[in-house]
């Protein structure tokens, strides 16, 4: 506690910002054009038998979220399997924003030329080899936004 009487600043908590905010589910399609605003999210999948979660670039293309990866990577072996991408934009000042979970079947870009293609479009954020492109296609999108409670 400050020695000037005033509250100290919790975690999750910012001074002046304490209005509660109200939660609005997007559709679909406003879900997936903010899905799409954003470069980096959260590929979750089951490995070992446990969640695992691994943050990487995507692109959203004709509905379907696109990632690349590596060789080894731990996500290769969940293809034609059920998968979760989530990506978020919220401000930790006002806590405004939105999150968006895409879960359906993961698989692997097959076609030489949409291969090459999502290639050139997608670059990956770490110096190593993304020799693997996958595409999620969805089957459930669920989008929530935080706005203020005073906002129509």
């Amino acid at each position: 506690m400050s020695s000037h009487g005033s509250e100290p600043t919790l975690p999750g908590r910012t001074p002046g910002k304490s209005e509660p905010r109200r939660l609005r589910r997007l559709d679909e399609d406003e879900s997936l054009r903010l899905l799409g605003s954003v470069s980096l999210g959260r590929v979750v999948f089951t490995h070992n038998a446990m969640p695992a979660i691994r943050p990487v670039n995507h692109i959203v293309d004709a509905g379907n979220v696109i990632i690349r990866t590596h060789l080894g990577a731990a996500v290769l072996s969940r293809l034609g399997e059920v998968v979760a991408y989530e990506a978020d934009s919220i401000d930790p000042d006002t806590h405004l924003g939105w999150s968006v979970v895409v879960t359906g079947w993961a698989h692997r870009v097959g076609e030489p030329d949409l291969a090459a293609r999502y290639e050139r479009l997608l670059r990956p954020w770490v110096s190593r080899e993304m020799d693997h492109v996958i595409r999620i296609e969805p089957q459930i999108v669920t989008g929530y936004a935080l706005a203020r409670s005073s906002a129509a």
